[in-house]
């Protein structure tokens, strides 16, 4: 991970590439690399300062490369399960989370701060 004071973001792909049907259901993978295309070339809008962004992907999505300005995270099985696990490694460390999975939003003591997929997909 990148600097201790930069915002983590951590974006659950399959919830944000789900939000918007575009026919990513064909190719989910592509839908995968162009959300990681889109959040390298625009960031996080609204946020000044470092940032990491990284995109977890799952199933069919696995083997997405990441690029300059995004790391791509591989779960190994749950990508809910990963977000979490990633948050907890973070610690002190403020971390934003962009999911549509209430499960997942809804764990405040280990997800701090979530944002809904709109906010990130065009």
């Amino acid at each position: 991970m990148e600097d201790a004071g930069s915002l983590l973001v951590i974006v659950d792909a399959a919830n944000v590439v789900g939000s918007v049907p575009d026919g990513w259901w064909r190719d989910r993978r592509g839908a995968a690399e162009r959300l990681r295309d889109h959040l390298a070339a625009q960031g996080v809008p609204g946020h000044e300062g470092p940032v990491e962004i990284v995109l977890v992907v799952e199933g069919a999505a696995r083997g997405v490369e990441p690029v300059p300005g995004v790391r791509v995270a591989a779960a190994p099985g749950s990508g809910d399960d990963h977000m979490v696990a990633l948050v907890a490694e973070a610690g002190d460390r403020p971390v934003l989370v962009v999911t549509a999975d209430r499960a997942t939003s809804a764990c405040r003591t280990t997800v701090p701060t979530t944002r809904s997929p709109s906010a990130t997909s065009s």
